[in-house]
């Protein structure tokens, strides 16, 4: 069986394999039900803001929540509010889609970004499931396939209630193939700050003696060699990588000890000594507390080619002096309002990524003015959400 197949290769977790196939871990709480799915860590993530204010708005909802990787239920076991129930999505087959909503019964889905698969949709619509498709994203190459099948585009699109697309390049692509689109949304552009432990980041502080730090945040291989030496080159004092996949660890830390960092990795639990000048924080769910311990914040898979960038806003949200590569499309227009207000810099290489970490090293009034822009923008994407709870509120029943 392919799914165990999966677990034997660490992607599957043996114990819940049935839930992949439909058949529930929990049982189904009595009254309204609210499900919402995300595929991985960004997009479950982004659906913490969202968890959190429909609470507050409608507190006797039931809410469960789906995802499809091993790292986004350990990030969600971490970071769900109690009460709110976790299973993983199951597989896109009629058997196991029947399964997971005879279970479940939900009174709406809550799909976020791409996650367009057509027997769960067209499934649970078919049952009278009202359906929301939130911060959506669709990238060019993937709205030319589905312009290929415009008739099952259509069905498709036309399966959700409310569309809430995160960019205007999503919107035209959506409506291209007869959706129905009202207002924007970009979920990763809300909520609050990333938590933090307040007692390990004096501790951090501590052991960091004082030096510049340079936090590489959510990189992707190619990355981590390109931005420790520009930082290096820069004057950082102590170069913390926070790889995108925790995983990666160990090869990072190789490859930042042959360029000829003493390294150490938090996985293992090295501490940051005098003589580290790389620390490896390959621990999931901790990137809050890195990026408050950063002077200068270099956000990743944004140099690497194919990777399309990661969230700027959780440095924004701290306040923090921010970098990135000449690849983020995945969030240009947010890239680009944010470079209009100085809220965020751009590097095109290793050298230019080099001169801007000097300049705010050593010009620590430039980096606070540019962190307090970040966080001035960061604030005015709040209201959306207050937007996008009033569009879905006629989608709960009473």
């Amino acid at each position: 069986m392919l799914l165990r197949g999966r677990a034997r290769r660490g992607k599957e977790d043996p114990a819940r394999i049935g839930e992949r196939l439909g058949r529930a871990g929990r049982s189904r709480p009595e009254g309204l039900l609210v499900w919402l799915h995300g595929v991985s860590v960004g997009e479950t993530q982004s659906l913490l803001p969202l968890i959190d204010a429909l609470r507050a708005r409608r507190p006797e909802l039931n809410l469960l929540v789906t995802s499809g990787t091993l790292t986004s239920a350990e990030l969600l076991a971490r970071r769900l509010p109690e009460g709110v129930i976790h299973q993983f999505a199951p597989v896109d087959a009629p058997g196991a889609v029947a399964r997971f909503l005879d279970h479940w019964r939900p009174d709406l889905g809550i799909l976020v970004e791409s996650e367009l698969w057509p027997n769960l949709i067209l499934a649970a619509k078919a049952r009278g499931v009202r359906l929301a498709l939130v911060s959506a994203r669709m990238t060019l190459e993937s709205a030319r396939g589905w312009a290929r099948a415009p008739a099952s585009a259509r069905a498709l699109v036309g399966a959700f209630d409310l569309i809430l697309p995160q960019d205007a390049a999503t919107e035209d692509r959506l409506a291209g193939l007869g959706a129905r689109v009202g207002g924007r949304l970009n979920l990763k552009l809300v909520g609050a700050p990333l938590p933090c432990d307040a007692a390990e980041l004096a501790r951090l502080e501590g052991a960091a003696s004082g030096r510049k730090v340079v936090v590489a945040a959510s990189t992707h291989p190619g990355e981590e060699a390109l931005v420790a030496s520009a930082a290096r080159e820069a004057g950082a004092g102590l170069v913390v990588v926070v790889p995108r996949h925790p995983d990666r660890g160990p090869a990072v830390a190789a490859e930042l000890a042959w360029l000829g960092f003493t390294v150490a990795r938090r996985a293992a639990s090295e501490t940051i000594l005098p003589g580290t000048s790389a620390y490896v924080a390959d621990t999931l769910g901790e990137l809050g507390l890195f990026l408050r311990l950063a002077d200068v914040v270099v956000m990743g898979g944004a140099f690497a080619e194919g990777i399309g960038g990661h969230n700027p806003l959780e440095a924004a949200r701290l306040g923090k002096a921010m970098i990135t590569g000449p690849h983020a499309f995945n969030a240009r227009e947010v890239y680009d309002a944010m470079f209009a207000e100085v809220a965020a810099l751009e590097a095109g290489d290793g050298a230019a990524l080099a001169r801007h970490v000097r300049g705010l090293l050593e010009n620590p009034t430039i980096a606070r003015r540019i962190g307090e822009a970040a966080l001035d923008f960061a604030g005015r994407e709040g209201a959306a959400l207050e937007a996008a709870l009033d569009a879905l509120q006629p989608l709960i029943a009473a």
